[in-house]
């Protein structure tokens, strides 16, 4: 039992899950859960209440049952207790502080990264304000590699994402070459098909390999099919570069995803054995969003935001190249209006990478949600200020494919001008010889016989 007085009233929170819950900024998705504060004033008196927890009390008070859940089992049971010595002795409220501080700086943080878990990083964040969540995420350092170096301070990568709703080999590489000579792709060059089908989405892989492999791209490709998926394409010999999987914060919702640890071990151990890469070998890629344990209903009465930190252990535990959370997709049933995707997005950011993950975030909305590209805009600048380790890039910021309003090629080349931020070294190497920048790193004007021009026309450069 936990409790807090507020204005002469007694709260009481019957366990950690509820007290959680009842911590946690509103969403529409913990209240259609029924597991949200009744009031502003409970919500303060929950967090009152949880800033007292010791942070020991996440090792012994599971949120998710150990014996029912193996995300759960994976958490408590690759907990660094080395790692976490430095910050055991603290309270959540007392957490809070340590991370502000300066004694909290980027060294510190990776050193206790490993013995942080995500309920403990999820308690942090619900008692953190916007410019809080900004100001660590800003001070936590991941850097990853496969055929560039992605993270690094001052940097900030694009997923190239040409979708395409019939899967036109033409129409993706027309979207392929509109990113490319805006700039876009060092993080990866990401197509989500249309179709499951095998031999078109071996063709997809061959495209994206030669054009990489053609002008000699320095990074990496990925078709973003089920995992189950790219096992076959390994086996039929198809040039897969990154592993891609959704990924959630429950054992039941991973099964609802047609997955569980093992496969994604066996994946990840399929996409080593063929060496593709030439800087590391941080071959997986996974997205997440908030709402996605509840959308099928296996978020054991734990909240949405708790639930999508327990996905990045999942993660963590591969090493991915990359991991975005897809922020505003699942829908207003989830996440409302822009101030809530707003606030969900910083917080997902600011505990993926407190946790030691390259975390990007596909800032979007969908068509139906109470928000605005000018609500995207706002969060593409609060999350490039915190460090953002990539964005994605859709033509025209409109995806057509999967029908959702995300983030464009423009808006990477608005908030690299804004904060000065660079594109991954080798790539930026690339740009340059490529004559798509210059030597200060800024577009220039592309000639009718470009070498990608011509490529795109069939002809050979």
């Amino acid at each position: 039992m936990y409790q807090a007085t507020l204005s002469r009233r007694s709260y009481r929170f019957s366990d950690l899950r509820q007290l959680m819950a009842k911590a946690s900024p509103a969403r529409s998705g913990d209240y259609l859960a029924e597991v949200a504060a009744d009031s502003a004033e409970e919500r303060m008196a929950a967090r009152i209440a949880l800033a007292e927890v010791p942070l020991k009390t996440f090792l012994q008070q599971l949120l998710v049952p150990y014996e029912q859940d193996e995300v759960t089992r994976l958490i408590i049971d690759s907990h660094d207790t080395l790692a976490f010595a430095p910050i055991s002795h603290l309270t959540v409220g007392d957490f809070r502080d340590w991370l502000l501080s300066e004694q909290a700086d980027s060294a510190m943080l990776a050193q206790v990264a490993p013995g942080i878990t995500p309920e403990m990083a999820a308690a942090v964040s619900k008692l953190m304000r916007n410019q809080d969540l900004i100001l660590v995420a800003k001070k936590c350092r991941v850097i990853t590699r496969f055929r560039n170096t992605i993270g690094l301070p001052g940097h900030l990568s694009v997923r190239l994402q040409p979708n395409h709703p019939t899967d036109s080999l033409q129409g993706i590489a027309a979207s392929m070459l509109d990113g490319l000579l805006y700039g876009s792709g060092d993080a990866v060059v990401g197509i989500n098909p249309a179709s499951d089908s095998l031999p078109l989405l071996e063709k997809l892989n061959h495209m994206l390999d030669d054009v990489i492999q053609r002008f000699a791209i320095p990074t990496q490709s990925c078709v973003l099919t089920h995992v189950t998926n790219t096992l076959h394409l390994i086996e039929r010999g198809a040039p897969v570069d990154l592993v891609f999987q959704s990924i959630a914060g429950t054992e039941a919702a991973n099964s609802g995803f047609g997955i569980n640890l093992a496969l994604l071990a066996e994946a990840q151990q399929a996409a080593l054995s063929l060496n593709r890469g030439t800087l590391g070998n941080n071959v997986m890629y996974f997205e997440t969003g908030q709402g996605s344990c509840l959308s099928s209903n296996a978020h054991h009465g734990v909240d949405q935001q708790t639930c999508e930190a327990r996905a990045y252990a999942v993660a963590r535990h591969f090493s991915p190249l990359l991991i975005n959370t897809v922020v505003g997709f699942i829908g207003p049933e989830y996440l409302y209006d822009g101030k809530q995707i707003i606030r969900a997005g910083l917080e997902d950011h600011f505990c993926g990478k407190l946790l030691g993950l390259p975390l990007g975030c596909d800032v979007c909305y969908t068509n139906h949600a109470e928000a605005d590209q000018d609500d995207m805009d706002t969060l593409l600048t609060l999350l490039a200020t915190a460090g953002l380790t990539f964005l994605i890039g859709v033509p025209g910021a409109d995806d057509i494919m999967l029908n959702y309003q995300s983030t464009s090629f423009h808006d990477a080349l608005y908030i690299r001008e804004l904060l000065g931020l660079k594109h991954a070294p080798e790539f930026a190497d690339w740009l340059t010889k490529m004559q798509i920048t210059d030597d200060l790193g800024r577009l220039r004007d592309t000639a009718a016989n470009h070498p990608l021009l011509l490529a795109l026309q069939g002809e050979q450069p």
